[in-house]
């Protein structure tokens, strides 16, 4: 890219010109340099790219991973831009009242005008994009997180960074969805539209939760754990994701090691979610049509 061409492209984002083809491939194209050569992070022009792309992550207008039909694509420059992001911001202190926090990530703000609840003390980081109609109970969301309408993050929960979080979903109370920011090829985990996500759940290492299902109170889903269904007359094992409509439930499984067989970690799925019920439905009434109370 030639001085004048730089020039020229960083008027457009000084005057907030987003959104354009030009933009969006020259901003890939300065950022994927600065990523080879750090030496970059120093020109004015590439901090402007940087906060630009976080500027635009934060409203939704980019996603560290977006659906492309059935499948998910993960946007690794918008991720490296994040990373970037970090060693060109300062540390700086925030104060809110009594509260004082110091970090080099601006805290998320205008949460009325975005029209979503936030109780105290809620927090979500600048570069966090956070929809209409979304309620967070105290709770975190994290930088390059995405995070549908009308979705619960309940007390305590936890939304890593660049975790995409879909419409209507319900992250109970503790819940932890784990950030992936490194190495920028990973998938961060994805909760798809109306999956409902019970107490003390954790979720990492981008497990793909499918649409509508229940996940109960406790389940731990990581890219190596064991999804067994085992809601036929033989068993399926499955690896990295949980099916549309499935029901969860935490389970064990008989390992055998040099000193001797020991349970471990699985997730079982003991059945679908029924059309007949109601998608907002809460994860006990999804449990007691198979008798299952955890």
């Amino acid at each position: 890219m030639n001085k004048m061409k730089t020039k020229y492209f960083f008027i457009g984002i000084k005057n907030k010109v987003f959104g354009t083809s030009y933009l969006q491939n020259n901003m890939k194209e300065i950022i994927e340099s600065a990523w080879e050569n750090r030496e970059l992070l120093k020109e004015q022009y590439v901090q402007e790219a940087l906060n630009a792309l976080v500027h635009q992550v934060d409203e939704g207008k980019l996603r560290c991973a977006e659906p492309s039909g059935k499948n998910w694509i993960v946007n690794d420059w918008v991720k490296k831009g994040i990373i970037l992001f970090f060693p060109i911001s300062k540390m700086e202190k925030i104060e809110l009242g009594p509260f004082e926090f110091h970090d080099k990530m601006k805290l998320k703000t205008g949460y009325a005008e975005k029209q979503i609840r936030v109780v105290p003390h809620a927090v979500a980081r600048y570069g966090a994009y956070i929809a209409p109609s979304v309620v967070m109970m105290p709770s975190y969301i994290n930088i390059g997180a995405y995070v549908d309408r009308g979705t619960m993050v309940d007390t305590w929960a936890t939304v890593g960074s660049c975790a995409q979080i879909g419409q209507d979903v319900h992250l109970s109370g503790g819940v932890g969805i784990g950030g992936v920011l490194e190495p920028v090829q990973a998938a961060p985990v994805i909760i798809e539209d109306g999956a409902f996500i019970g107490s003390r759940c954790i979720i990492v290492e981008g497990v793909k939760i499918g649409k509508e299902a229940v996940i109960g109170a406790g389940v731990t889903l990581t890219k190596s754990t064991k999804i067994i269904n085992v809601s036929q007359s033989e068993s399926i094992e499955i690896k990295g994701h949980i099916p549309p409509r499935s029901v969860v439930i935490p389970g064990s499984m008989t390992k055998q090691f040099s000193a001797g067989s020991y349970n471990v970690n699985c997730a079982l799925i003991i059945g679908e979610r029924k059309e007949s019920t109601d998608k907002k439905t809460s994860l006990n009434q999804a449990l007691r049509t198979y008798d299952i109370s955890v």
